[in-house]
């Protein structure tokens, strides 16, 4: 299944949200498998993005729906690129 880099911004209602509820952060996780989408790793960063996903997806279209569907919540920014293995690109 191809891999998906999304990086995500979190906006001001989105950090209002994550203090008020962190468990929040793994309630939205669920709800991202949910749309077919599996989370290989997550990690939280330091810098000008507030998040790392590593994503499987079966295609552009399911990874799209899943960053359109959790920017027009307002509480986050997305960023997604399609990844591949060292692997994959030179063999």
């Amino acid at each position: 299944m191809p891999t998906y880099i999304m990086l995500t911004t979190l906006t001001d209602e989105g950090r209002k949200t994550v203090k008020a509820n962190p468990k929040r952060l793994k309630e939205v996780n669920k709800e991202v498998e949910a749309m077919g989408v599996k989370i290989l790793a997550q990690y939280a960063l330091l810098g000008p993005y507030d998040f790392i996903n590593i994503l499987e997806a079966p295609d552009n279209r399911t990874v799209s729906k899943v960053a359109i569907e959790l920017g027009s919540r307002g509480t986050l920014q997305t960023m997604t690129m399609a990844a591949m293995t060292i692997d994959e690109l030179t063999g």
